[in-house]
């Protein structure tokens, strides 16, 4: 929870994760069960939409499903419900089928595709993450970045820093006065290279269009190599 009693970003997207590993380990395809075979499900690209955040004890529902595969790609549809059954949280997620070892992408395997079926519905409308928010890359240094150091705890079973950490860099990388009274309402991100142990990850944050739209670069500061990236919008509390 953040200060104010109310979930907090990352939280959002840590639950997100859990019902996909759940999703997962309904059909028999844990990803311990992939980690065997060192195959993962690497997150690619995604959009997080927060109508608003749920509060303290407050019981929430995740739905997800997949609206779309190809040869080895899938598209995470996800909705979170309030108690009442409101609508109060949006996401969808590209995840790419990856064999650990080899670091490239592999077909999905037919059994899979065949248990979860697919239900063509998405989450968000069509376009969601086109024109006025695409994401942007900043190319050089900006006045608002910070450096982070790669631990072990932040690489997970792929062997690469997790996206929830990325994501946690970028709520702390965010100016002050935003991340105490504003509340993160959209995400579009997207994965370019991955980051290991013993890196250093710059994160760099340029204000957009409009008070309380960001965009937001990730580099190692090894060799400048491009990350991640994302766009932000933030309303006030």
């Amino acid at each position: 929870m953040d200060k104010h009693g109310t979930l907090a970003p990352t939280t959002v997207l840590t639950l997100l994760e859990e019902t996909a590993a759940e999703h997962c380990h309904n059909i028999g395809y844990s990803l311990h069960d992939l980690e065997r075979r060192n195959i993962g499900w690497v997150l690619v690209s995604g959009t997080i939409d927060m109508l608003r955040y749920p509060r303290y004890k407050e019981n929430i529902e995740i739905r997800t499903w997949i609206s779309k595969y190809t040869l080895v790609k899938g598209y995470r549809e996800n909705i979170i419900y309030d108690e009442s059954g409101a609508v109060i949280g949006k996401a969808r997620g590209v995840w790419v089928f990856y064999d650990i070892d080899k670091k490239k992408p592999v077909p999905i395997f037919d059994e899979i595709k065949s248990k979860w079926g697919v239900n063509a519905k998405v989450s968000q409308e069509p376009g969601a993450g086109a024109g006025a928010d695409a994401i942007s890359v900043i190319s050089g240094d900006v006045a608002h970045q910070l450096e982070y150091d790669v631990h072990k705890s932040d690489v997970d079973s792929n062997k690469h820093v997790n996206n929830i950490r990325y994501f946690h860099w970028l709520i702390e990388s965010m100016p002050d006065d935003f991340s105490r009274d504003y509340a993160l309402r959209r995400l579009n991100g997207k994965f370019y290279s991955e980051a290991r142990y013993g890196e250093k990850i710059r994160v760099c944050v340029e204000g957009g269009a409009g008070r309380g739209v960001f965009s937001h670069t990730m580099r190692s500061s090894l060799d400048n190599r491009l990350l991640a990236a994302a766009r932000t919008v933030w309303e006030e509390k």
